[in-house]
């Protein structure tokens, strides 16, 4: 099939490489965000999918929104059997999914139903979910709504940071994308409704949201840390400024501090939380770079008794 791959982020570029090399699909042209400010000087830079597609020599489309005209009228002109989709991060109109034969198919990655949205992830891992995975999809108008292709399926393992499962899933994904279109093509895959049961959202983790709260239980603190890592990243305040919370563990053997009370030893730093402590691991203080705890806990002298997140 003549195919028009959708995507963005780092994660996206598997599948972009899959479909590629899969020697059965002509990648004729890529569609990705505008080139973004990054860095300390604030350059623009174009998109990892971006970057790969132009190293691959295929066209590359990056509409301000997908909805413009110039963009619509080069897509009919290219006219794609299928539009393979993985983390394009724009909502696509009803005539851009009208134009490819086969429609557009995302790769997201739940076991949809559960976790319509944009961070599936996140809040897989800060939901506590022992397993996750990735499905192929129709796209819709609704928010991932379509009838599903393909499943597969991934243990979230207790140490897991959303990164963590996030890059694994994006591997494992890449496959499941391109069986999706050689099913397609050939006809032995049909879509299936999605179940009406079950339904959960994603929406995207905010700053906000990453702020932890000592007065939770020790292992809801260990999901909040792990599923905003490493974005938005989990933090909370000490002495009125942030500090970061990259690493923590929960600590089931210790609960003789109160939420938020801070105990440093020479190589350890706990914080009681709404249960058992959590051993703080790494950190990074406000404009400064990541840090082991106890290195952190001796820079700043913590005192006895002394709360973090006031």
């Amino acid at each position: 099939m003549k195919l028009v791959f959708a995507g963005t982020p780092e994660v996206a570029v598997p599948a972009l490489d899959a479909l590629i090399s899969s020697g059965r699909h002509e990648v004729a042209a890529v569609v990705t965000r505008p080139d973004a400010p990054a860095g300390r000087g604030r350059r623009l830079v174009a998109s990892p999918v971006a970057e790969r597609a132009e190293e691959a020599g295929i066209e590359v489309l990056k509409p301000a929104r997908p909805r413009d005209e110039d963009f619509l009228a080069r897509l009919r002109e290219i006219a794609p059997d299928c539009c393979p989709v993985v983390a394009y991060g724009a909502l696509l109109p009803k005539t851009a999914l009208d134009i490819p034969a086969r429609g557009w198919v995302n790769l997201h990655f739940s076991l949809l139903p559960a976790w319509r949205g944009a961070a599936p992830v996140q809040h897989a891992v800060m939901a506590g979910d022992e397993v996750t995975g990735a499905s192929t999809f129709l796209i819709e108008e609704g928010l991932d709504s379509g009838p599903v292709y393909g499943v597969l399926t991934e243990e979230v393992r207790p140490t897991d940071t959303s990164g963590d499962l996030l890059t694994r899933l994006a591997f494992a994904g890449a496959g499941l994308l391109a069986a999706t279109m050689d099913g397609i093509e050939d006809g032995t895959l049909h879509a299936v409704p999605q179940s009406e049961d079950g339904v959960t959202l994603a929406p995207k983790i905010t700053v906000e949201d990453a702020q932890v709260q000592w007065s939770a239980p020790a292992l809801r603190v260990d999901r909040v840390v792990r599923g905003c890592t490493p974005a938005p990243g989990a933090w909370t305040l000490f002495r009125g400024e942030r500090l970061k919370l990259i690493q923590a563990v929960p600590v089931l053997d210790r609960a003789d501090l109160a939420p938020g009370e801070l105990s440093a030893g020479k190589n350890n730093v706990y914080v009681g939380t709404g249960s058992h402590a959590v051993e703080l691991l790494w950190v990074q203080p406000q404009g400064k770079k990541p840090m082991r705890a106890a290195d952190w806990a001796r820079g700043v002298r913590i005192a006895p008794g002394e709360l973090i997140g006031a």
